[in-house]
């Protein structure tokens, strides 16, 4: 599955979903690697950035995502990180502990899944700018329909 597939009412929920799936499936396949002490961390976050993330924004460029979409791929993204880095152990109580998101984010110097999504989605805006005019890509981000409307007031529905 290649691309976003649209559905009858516009969501990409559904899109999101199976291509979250999918993330998961390379996630477990890979989780061992994740989890290994014999890899650096730096090793891992390039096998999360390279097999696992290109899974699950293929077909970004069209999404407009709402924040409750936004949370779930920062879920997903956390629970891969948390795998990488491992728990922390806590100065005070001395017991083991899981990360927080904060502790994550300073942890992965790289953009979170939600910036990477943002500037695919830019990038493919400046790409569909680019596109000659008789490109119906650039007619449909352009706005201008193939034929004119009808004179008069519309018609009610």
């Amino acid at each position: 599955m290649f691309g976003s597939k649209p559905n009858e009412s516009n969501s990409i929920q559904e899109e999101i979903k199976s291509r979250l799936k999918s993330g998961n499936a390379f996630y477990y396949s890979v989780q061992n690697l994740l989890s290994s002490r014999l890899l650096s961390k730096n090793l891992k976050i390039k096998i999360y950035r390279i097999i696992i993330l290109p899974v699950v924004v293929c077909g970004c460029e069209t999404w407009s995502l709402t924040l409750r979409e936004e949370r779930r791929l920062r879920v997903f993204e956390n629970k891969v990180l948390r795998r990488i880095f491992g728990s922390k152990k806590d100065e005070v109580t001395g017991e083991w502990r899981k990360l927080y998101n904060e502790e994550l984010n300073d942890m992965c110097s790289s953009p979170n899944i939600v910036r990477v999504i943002e500037s695919r989605r830019i990038r493919w805006a400046g790409l569909v700018t680019r596109v000659g005019d008789g490109r119906s890509v650039n007619r449909v981000w352009v706005g201008k329909p193939e034929e004119k409307r009808p004179l008069g007031r519309p018609s009610r529905r």
